[in-house]
């Protein structure tokens, strides 16, 4: 079995995204976990959950994230919610970082 971590750093304030709301859904679109960033941008509690095999999708509450934070967002923001999605194949360990700002993201496979 697989386990899964993310880590969410504001490029535009250089530093870890702390109050990120997070969900993590199967293929089929079924919520398997949510929650919300620590000080440090990650979520402990994803960490626990054995996952399979199979399409996934992380999701990022990113402009509610940038108000909380003071940003100014133009309405509607050109970037509200980041829906990432993934495919697991084998057991190990797969993180997948979100580097953002109100106006880009980046993710990769990291280890």
């Amino acid at each position: 079995m697989t386990s899964l971590s993310t880590h969410v750093l504001d490029t535009s304030r250089g530093g870890p995204a702390a109050g990120v709301a997070v969900q993590l859904l199967d293929g089929a679109g079924t919520a398997l976990w949510q929650g919300v960033t620590d000080a440090d941008g990650r979520c402990p509690a994803l960490r626990e959950h054995v996952l399979a095999a199979g399409r996934y999708r992380l999701v990022f509450a990113v402009a509610d994230y940038f108000r909380s934070a003071g940003a100014t967002l133009p309405e509607p923001p050109f970037l509200d919610v980041i829906a990432l999605d993934f495919g697991i194949t084998g057991e190990g360990h797969y993180h997948v970082p979100l580097l953002v700002s109100p106006f880009g993201y980046s993710t990769y496979r990291g280890g």
